[in-house]
This record gives C-alpha cells, structure tokens and sequence, in this order.
C-alpha cells in the first residue's frame, strides 16, 4: 500500500490511526532518510496507542519506552547501533516477543534479527512535489 501525504498533520494522523489499530506484539520497522518524518509518524503512532508524554527519537539510548498507553509501546532507533550483539545486550527479544508494540527505526541495519512477522514504513520525500510531501510504502511481512 501507498499513502501520499502532504502535510506533516496528514503523516501524524496515518501514525495515529495505525496505533488505534495496532495490537499486542506488532513489531513495524521504520526506514525513511534523516528529516524524512519518522518521527512525526512516530509521535502519531504513539498517540494512537494513548500514550500522552512527549515522544522523542532515542538515538542515543537505542530503545524509548513508554508504559501509560493502552498497550506498552517500545521505540528503537538502531542508527547508531554498531553490531547487531548490541540488541542482544538490551534485550531486544523480550520487547519485540512481549506484549506491547515495538518500532524499528533504521530497521535495515539489523534485517538478520528481524522476527518473522513485521510491518515495513517506508518513507521518502519528492522535493519537486513540495517541502511537505511524503510517499509512504506499507508492507507486511
């Protein structure tokens, strides 16, 4: 599936409306370039689940958790990951099998450890069609 949006509002509301419909132990992977909106997408998300505390990315901690929404929700940003043993150490596994909802930002940095089952975010932006346009690539897998 593709989504065009066009505003910043318009990739928050997508985010928003698949936490409303996201359930215990989806896993969604987030690749886009730096300023591509995934983090916009990311606070929608987070919202769409209920929770209301400021959600930023975790680029220097790896994993953002967040507990007060209607299911737990588990932000990873790998960017800065060195080797995929990293995860290992922060107990990648238990949130991605537990029961709340994780999201893999830069998700194509460690594809081995993948889980089965997950949602691909794709987001690329087309500066000939506005400062604010955004293709958005969902897929499952």
């Amino acid at each position: 599936m593709v989504i065009e949006t066009r505003q910043e509002k318009e990739t928050y509301e997508l985010g928003r409306q698949m936490g409303i419909s996201a359930s215990a132990g989806q896993v969604f992977t987030l690749v886009g370039d730096l300023g591509a909106g995934k983090t916009v997408f990311t606070k929608g998300l987070a919202s769409g689940l209920g929770i209301e505390e400021p959600v930023s990315s975790p680029t220097f901690t790896i994993v953002q958790i967040y507990e007060e929404g209607r299911l737990p929700f588990y932000h990873f940003d790998v960017y800065r990951i060195g080797d995929v043993e990293e995860m290992d150490e922060i107990g990648y596994e238990d949130y991605i099998y537990g029961e709340g909802v994780s999201l893999i930002e830069w998700a194509d940095l460690i594809e081995e450890i993948l889980p089965e089952h997950y949602t691909e975010i794709k987001i690329e932006k087309d500066l000939d069609k506005g400062f604010d346009y955004r293709r958005i690539s969902i897929c499952g897998y």
